[in-house]
């Protein structure tokens, strides 16, 4: 067994039904059964205020992918998470199991029933059966295949249903064989699958609401008004449109509500139920009991008799669900996760489920937003690209408040600088890069499936902009972004070194107290730390002496030289070299032959590369001197500095990671073999990079980021920002 933490908040994933396309195949019956948006919400929004992690999930066959991000692994260390489940399936029989079997292979704790409960709840002729055994009292009952079956057994009235369907689907009342024919047809053609024909009991319909597992709590007993007509029956027009009046408590008599209390708890038992469920009772007109059917998800919609009568027995419902999440992890871990719920009412709504709620009923925006960011061609060099992405994140921040700076430049963007104070220091300065590598022609516009969205720039630096704006925007929601003091500096020029943007960055970080940028983060949840220094070079070669019997010598020379200074790197951890962009020209007759080579250098010493440029040097001289046949060049040197690890950025790392648990988060230290601007920074101060999206580059070199930690990471944020210095 897994020792928890009592009160200690967990991952929770909702999952519901939303895009029923998500499968391989229509193949069955398709199911007929779903929450609204707005109810899944609803619940998400009661689990954050009990501290939890919620992300809403879709449960069609992308399902197993999501949890594999969101939910932890406990041989990491991590806690267990927990599935609320409020997904009625998409298709085929027995679809209440279909989450639940998943999850079981899965290894995911989750609430509610196990498939062969829900598999027997579902199936309304079964749960007769089980409950004829145990000898509890339902109607007589026959089962058709369709409208050519034998009826003349049956007695009238009946009231016919789908046998593996809810909400009242297809029910209807009969009193004649013609009208059994028919409405048998029509079930078995509408819902693929069997009728149900049960005997009819005149009377009136009450509902009693179960939670719990040992013990089992019973809700008082809720009576369905029909307004005194005993032959009335509660249809789905009523269920979904025409709502009933609910009678809570219901007007009976003790005994005879502690009988259907009773039974319905056995019945509960009797299928081998967990955690929740409700029983739908009809009562005739000698107050003779007849249990009809069992909801094994019994539903949590605003109008819902469960929650009606969770209300009366004093769960309002964020108590009811967050209760059922108790009871869930009592059954798993023999302990409370959640707050209780006399703790839970008199508790304030921390801050960081308050701003998780923000953050997450802003996500489609932000989505819109990054799109849109995307879609700008942003090269180094796409001057015009470049200032429509600046002034798309100008707008955005002019709205909040900040006041704007422009820094010209002329073969790239303009770089722009905001801050919300008109002090002379900042608690943070926020570095935002635009710029990325590829024109036009190469660019990738964005897209979006069920996980993940791609785009160029979407990891690398515009989905950190995106959580940046969501985390300030949280924050002027909370009324705290007043009382910061941020800095935020654009930069358009990361691909040429920071060399335009190199002074500005280090006359706002003298000011700044800390310094973050926002690349994303690896798929491990990492956050930068270190990153390493760059350098770049080109060495050139070209022969001078045309006679063609020479052109061979130069090649030789030119491959020569290239590879001394390619092993000059190996066996170091410290500094990495990597040609590219290398072209040898000749033509022999001609006597014609140069070639070039640009070099990458990555190191994380600068001691180390002092060394390293003065062996290149070397390498060039000693080459240029064994021949008078040709010349040869180096040019270049290094671009920045590493930013190494320290004790200032140690601290900031420890508590942006006091900040994650708090939030149930992950997240990792990484040193980065890739250098940015931040690296340009001179001065010592607390610095860490890496606070963007998590994501990478798959197999075909997309840039991708996870589309949950957008939300993630602007929380993470917004609470780091709202810790002063």
């Amino acid at each position: 067994m897994y020792k928890l933490l009592k009160n200690h908040p967990m991952k929770i994933a909702i999952i519901y039904n939303k895009d029923l396309t998500g499968v391989i195949n229509t193949f069955g019956m398709q199911n007929k059964e779903f929450y609204s948006e707005k109810n899944v919400k609803r619940v998400a929004e009661c689990l954050e205020k009990a501290g939890h992690n919620v992300q809403i999930l879709d449960g069609n066959m992308y399902i197993i992918e999501r949890l594999q991000h969101f939910m932890p692994r406990v041989i990491e260390g991590e806690q267990l998470g927990m599935v609320f489940n409020m997904a009625y399936g998409i298709q085929g029989e027995s679809r209440y199991t279909h989450i639940p079997s998943m999850l079981e292979m899965l290894g995911i704790p989750y609430l509610g029933s196990n498939p062969s409960g829900h598999a027997l709840a579902l199936d309304k002729v079964m749960t007769k059966i089980v409950w004829q055994k145990h000898d509890l009292p339902t109607p007589g009952f026959w089962v058709f295949n369709s409208g050519e079956d034998d009826f003349s057994k049956v007695a009238y009235p009946v009231i016919v249903k789908p046998k593996m369907e809810s909400v009242s689907f297809g029910l209807r009342v009969v009193n004649n064989e013609v009208d059994l024919k028919e409405a048998v047809s029509f079930i078995v053609s509408e819902f693929e699958q069997q009728a149900l024909v049960e005997q009819f009991i005149r009377g009136r319909e009450f509902c009693v609401g179960l939670i719990g597992n040992n013990p089992v709590e019973t809700f008082p007993v809720l009576e369905i008004d029909l307004e005194g007509n005993p032959d009335a029956i509660v249809s789905v027009t009523d269920k979904k449109k025409k709502q009933r009046e609910k009678i809570c408590p219901a007007n009976i008599p003790d005994d005879l509500a502690k009988k259907m209390q009773q039974f319905s708890l056995e019945a509960f038992r009797a299928l081998g139920l967990r955690d929740f469920a409700r029983v739908d009772i009809r009562l005739d007109e000698q107050d003779n009991i007849y249990l009809l059917e069992i909801n094994s998800m019994a539903s949590l919609g605003a109008s819902g008799s469960y929650p009606h009568a969770a209300l009366v027995a004093g769960y309002d419902f964020c108590k009811l669900v967050n209760r059922m999440v108790d009871v869930a992890t009592v059954r798993y871990f023999g302990t409370k996760q959640a707050i209780d719920k006399e703790e839970r009412s008199a508790q304030k709504l921390p801050l960081h489920s308050r701003l998780r709620t923000y953050i997450r009923s802003r996500s489609e925006y932000a989505e819109n937003l990054l799109e849109k960011l995307v879609n700008f061609n942003t090269h180094v060099r796409n001057v015009t690209g470049i200032n429509q992405a600046t002034t798309l994140i100008a707008n955005e921040l002019s709205a909040m408040g900040f006041t704007q700076e422009i820094f010209p430049h002329f073969e790239v963007g303009n770089g722009l600088f905001f801050t919300n104070t008109t002090g002379e220091t900042f608690d943070y300065l926020l570095l935002l890069s635009v710029d990325d590598q590829k024109k036009l022609a190469d660019q990738e516009n964005f897209r979006a499936t069920e996980l993940k969205l791609y785009g160029t720039g979407v990891w690398d630096n515009k989905g950190g902009v995106i959580c940046t704006l969501l985390a300030l925007q949280a924050l002027r929601f909370g009324r705290l972004l007043k009382k910061l003091k941020i800095g935020v500096l654009i930069m358009t020029d990361t691909n040429t070194g920071g060399k335009y943007s190199s002074d500005v960055l280090n006359a706002k970080a003298l000011k700044s107290h800390r310094v973050l940028a926002f690349h994303g983060g690896n798929a491990d949840g990492s956050i930068v730390t270190s990153r390493s220094g760059s350098g770049r070079f080109q060495y050139d070669i070209k022969l001078m002496d045309h006679r063609s019997e020479n052109v061979n010598i130069a090649a030789a020379v030119f491959y020569k030289a290239l590879s001394a200074m390619v092993n000059l790197s190996n066996g170091s951890s410290e500094i990495e070299l990597a040609p590219y962009d290398t072209t040898f020209k000749s033509n022999i007759f001609r006597g014609y032959a140069n070639g070039s080579a640009k070099i990458s250098v990555r190191f994380n010493d600068q001691k180390e590369f002092d060394t390293f440029d003065e062996q290149l040097k070397k390498i060039v001289k000693l080459t240029r001197q064994q021949s008078q046949l040709f010349t040869c060049q180096l040019d270049g040197g290094m671009t920045r500095l590493p930013m190494a690890e320290s004790p200032l950025n140690d601290d900031l790392w420890r508590a942006l990671k006091k900040l994650a648990k708090l939030c149930d988060l992950t997240i990792t230290k990484e040193h980065r073999w890739s250098s940015s601007n931040i690296s340009n920074i001179a001065t010592d101060k607390p610095k860490i990079d890496g606070l963007g999206p998590i994501g990478g580059y798959n197999n075909s070199w997309e840039e991708y980021i996870y589309r949950n930690s957008i939300t993630d990471r602007a929380l993470l944020l917004a609470l780091l920002l709202n810790e002063k210095p």
